[in-house]
């Protein structure tokens, strides 16, 4: 097994093939290891001076993709979502017993008592941590894996980092398993305090996708969807093995990517969404004020549009991305702040054009992708590097228009400066992938003291078309567990991670107690759809609260038979 991959010049693709003709590695000298994934996906890992050479062999192996680059989501609640009636209710008493809760996020802090029962033994079942070299989980090649005896053997040690030196120096991680599965803490409970957690700590994006997506080398908290699909299959691999039900809460995002359920990144989870006894829960994002998208009509061939945006007050890296339907063919040109013009780059697939400008430090670059595999659609990809401040133009040109739509997004917030922003932008279609596979329980977010919308909350539909977010759940304010101690977060994160905790007691109701053993995550999705609350002033489902506010107890209401 290779113990190397995860050096500076190895990188990660997504094949969407679980198989390599002619087998490898012996026939398949570029290619170092393989793991397959559910659903026919595997990942495979190749030296980066060589990923053209199989990029360029992609017929011998199925369509290869490059992983996009992931973040994170979000930096009284549990009654309003009806969780605390749950727990309460004599004849369901649902806690979360014999369900898994799965997390693939920044790790946790596994010393705290919120994850530790009453006689200090951990109720954490595993934990693999991507980022400490020297014992993988089987059938992985990276990373080290703890599992229970391990971690109570620390935890009974009077140093326990010198047993399991696995932390979360982010923070993150740890809230969201708090809000999801905590202990008791005084009168703080999580929503599935008897859940056990299977968690996943990812490691950094490699500098070759910093690179290729223009992320900021400041920003740490950037993660490849390679490893996260890693990280989910580990934790149904893990599932599978325990003969247990799994929720999987999902609090990271891309804005990279069609949002409309096509990549392989969307499709992938669509398939863990169907596997039984699987709960995936997606945190919606928090990009509806963050004037990273926006969008248009060419009404014609021949017609033209205007996009503008707008560059903070310093040199910045800036990477778009524009999607228009296979119907459709387009092209474009950009124009800087003093009026510097890149000519209207003819499209042609696979070609790469770069423009050095005269009288500003930035260069432009602009590549075609077309037909986009699995949906024929075109991707317009425009990298600006060292971007000059003030406002930026590009026109986008008609060449042949039948359906006319079209979408440009900017990088996901943290991946760009505050400042860097349309001019006229659009808060719908702001869902991000994951969250706009077909299947996952999309989550949006809102405050529960007065049960309005977070503003900063994503707005659907999906560009499949499909409405989303499919419901909400607090995610204002509220309370959870770092690794400093107690303390608040906001975002769809937290929303994500309380419908997460409502799915693994419905797990348990459904597959533990044998009331539905056939439940998948689109079936608990229509239930919680069904118990949603609605104000009669609202008119359901709409594309900022989906179908409602979670109630998990009216979703039990809702199954009585009449």
């Amino acid at each position: 097994m290779p113990d190397n991959i995860y050096t500076s010049n190895v990188v990660a693709l997504v094949l969407e093939s679980d198989t390599i003709p002619g087998g490898y590695p012996e026939n398949n000298p570029y290619i170092i290891t393989k793991k397959t994934l559910a659903g026919g996906y595997s990942i495979i890992y190749v030296k980066e001076d060589d990923v053209e050479k199989v990029i360029a062999n992609v017929e011998n192996y199925g369509s290869i993709i490059y992983p996009l680059v992931m973040g994170l989501l979000g930096e009284a609640e549990l009654a309003a979502s009806g969780i605390t009636q749950v727990h309460r209710q004599p004849f369901l008493n649902l806690r979360g017993q014999g369900v898994l809760l799965g997390f693939v996020d920044t790790g946790i802090e596994y010393t705290k008592s919120a994850f530790r029962y009453e006689d200090g033994s951990s109720k954490i079942a595993y934990i693999w941590d991507q980022t400490i070299s020297g014992d993988p989980p089987e059938g992985y090649h990276y990373g080290t894996e703890y599992d229970n005896q391990a971690i109570n053997k620390a935890l009974a040690s009077r140093s326990p980092l010198g047993v399991v030196p696995h932390i979360d120096s982010v923070g993150h991680g740890t809230f969201i398993a708090s809000v999801a599965a905590s202990r008791e803490q005084g009168a703080y409970i999580g929503a599935a305090p008897d859940a056990e957690l299977v968690v996943v700590k990812l490691r950094r994006a490699r500098n070759f996708d910093y690179r290729r997506y223009l992320i900021p080398i400041e920003q740490e908290n950037a993660f490849s969807s390679a490893d996260f699909m890693m990280g989910v299959q580990y934790i149904v691999d893990k599932a599978q093995e325990l003969g247990r039900p799994a929720a999987i809460c999902v609090s990271l995002g891309t804005n990279q990517g069609p949002h409309d359920g096509s990549s392989n990144l969307e499709s992938y989870l669509s398939r863990v969404a169907s596997i039984i006894g699987t709960a995936v829960c997606a945190a919606g994002g928090n990009e509806a004020q963050s004037g990273h998208h926006t969008h248009d009509k060419l009404d014609a061939t021949g017609d033209t549009k205007n996009i503008e945006f707008r560059v903070g007050d310093r040199l910045e890296d800036i990477y778009l991305t524009l999607w228009n339907s296979a119907a459709d063919r387009i092209s474009v040109s950009i124009k800087s702040p003093t009026g510097e013009a890149v000519s209207r780059v003819p499209a042609r697939s696979g070609v790469s054009y770069t423009q050095k400008l005269i009288l500003e430090r930035a260069s432009v670059t602009v590549e075609y992708v077309f037909p986009v595999e699995r949906s024929g659609e075109q991707l317009t990809r425009i990298k600006i590097i060292s971007a000059t401040p003030g406002i930026w133009t590009i026109t986008v040109y008609g060449d042949s228009v039948l359906n006319g739509q079209f979408h440009v997004w900017l990088p996901l917030t943290g991946f760009v400066s505050p400042q860097t922003v349309f001019l006229r932008p659009t808060p719908n279609y702001t869902i991000v992938l994951p969250a706009t596979s077909p299947g996952v329980i999309t989550c949006g977010s809102y405050n529960s003291a007065d049960n309005s919308l977070a503003a900063t909350s994503s707005w659907g539909p999906s560009r499949m078309p499909a409405l989303m977010p499919d419901l909400t759940a607090p995610g204002e304010h509220v309370g959870g567990i770092f690794p400093t101690g107690y303390g608040e977060m906001s975002g769809t994160s937290v929303a994500s991670a309380i419908t997460a905790g409502a799915s693994a007691l419905m797990l348990q109701w459904a597959i533990v107690e044998g009331n539905d053993p056939s439940i998948d995550s689109y079936r608990i999705r229509a239930n919680l759809i069904a118990g949603c609350e609605r104000d009669f002033n609202v008119e359901y489902p709409n594309n900022q609260w989906g179908y409602g506010r979670l109630n998990l107890y009216n979703t039990f209401r809702s199954l009585r038979p009449y």
